[in-house]
């Protein structure tokens, strides 16, 4: 990243005016390649995408993502060929950002697998995340030796971006990334944390004082923290932002069930819930990839598909909040237990 960060003023206006874009480089239509390519071509069939631009470098990226913590962490010996086809499909409606950690079981070690059998490694934008204990002052090696291990299960020679998993030990882990950027390892550093609006505040310090590329934080139509504090102080400092929980781990569709779309959300383009829940994210400037994470390909195609058609303006973003408020249990949403429902089972981390 550049010394000189834009300003907020030139970050929304970029934001706002140049959102609906054509993904593009290479022949399948992504955004710059993971290595850094040169754009060029257009989206899959030729469809026009919404993307953001990262502050300070000009790259854009589509604006929604794929996440896979819980979802992706599936043993060899499991069935895994629906993570396959969420992949597939997700890529052929020009998704180009995955998001994983060390953390999510084996979720690195099949986007690796499975990004290589789709021949899209070194294609897509990938995040992942360091989470390392030990000594730093005097040895680095721990968060190092996780960083390479990283890159073997992904497949890759390099990454596009490496996060402080839920700011943990990040004053010592931030100058090992600042270091492994240096060296050309990874493209964009940051940190992340999930427990908003708890850890809002020290997200937002580490905004204003900690020189970072990107965030990554949550912020759904029912956790509208970021909107007060967060996504302001990205602006004002030229750090893109990241959207974990979107979908608040199912608990948004769990709460409008058989319900259809509301009439107005069409307006917009919404044909269904993930439309509607993603394109309220989406919708505001500041956020630059949202990162709903999915176990069904055909989940994972309605939610690229929020990439397409015009953005809620913000009187219809109040409207959406006003008709989710009218819900029964959507106020509770908090209370109740994650992906409600389902059990994830065959993985490292069960849930």
């Amino acid at each position: 990243m550049t010394a000189e960060r834009p300003s907020r003023r030139k970050v929304i206006k970029v934001a706002g005016a140049g959102a609906r874009a054509p993904t593009s480089a290479g022949a399948s239509g992504g955004t710059a390649t993971a290595s850094g390519g040169a754009p060029g071509g257009r989206a899959p069939g030729g469809r026009d995408l919404v993307t953001r631009e990262i502050p300070g470098t000009g790259e854009r990226v589509p604006a929604v993502g794929l996440g896979t913590f819980m979802t992706f962490d599936k043993l060899p010996h499991a069935p895994r060929g629906h993570i396959k086809e969420v992949m597939s499909r997700f890529w052929e409606g020009g998704g180009r950002v995955v998001d994983t950690s060390a953390l999510y079981g084996t979720s690195e070690a099949n986007v690796g697998e499975f990004a290589r059998e789709l021949g899209i490694t070194d294609r897509l934008f990938l995040t992942d995340k360091s989470w390392a204990c030990g000594e730093f002052f005097n040895d680095d090696s721990h968060a190092v030796r996780q960083f390479e291990q990283s890159l073997r299960r992904l497949r890759r020679s390099r990454l596009d971006a490496v996060q402080v998993h839920s700011l943990t030990n990040a004053p010592m882990i931030l100058p090992i990334l600042r270091r492994l950027k240096r060296e050309g390892r990874i493209r964009y550093l940051g940190v992340t944390h999930h427990e908003i609006p708890e850890q809002a505040p020290a997200v937002e310090r580490w905004i204003r004082t900690g020189d970072l590329d990107v965030v990554q934080v949550r912020y759904s139509i029912f956790m509208r923290e970021a909107e007060r504090r967060i996504l302001p102080a990205a602006a004002d400092h030229g750090t893109a932002v990241m959207v974990n929980m979107p979908l608040e781990k199912a608990r948004l569709h769990a709460v409008v069930g058989d319900r259809g779309v509301p009439g107005f959300a069409r307006e917009f383009g919404c044909e269904t819930w993930a439309q509607f829940f993603l394109k309220y994210v989406i919708s505001h400037p500041g956020v630059t990839c949202v990162l709903p994470a999915t176990t069904n390909p055909a989940h994972a195609e309605e939610n690229v598909a929020a990439m397409r058609g015009p953005l809620p303006d913000r009187a219809a973003r109040r409207r959406m909040v006003r008709y989710m408020e009218s819900i029964p249990g959507f106020s509770g949403i908090d209370s109740a237990p994650w992906y409600p429902g389902k059990v994830f089972k065959d993985g490292l981390v069960e849930l």
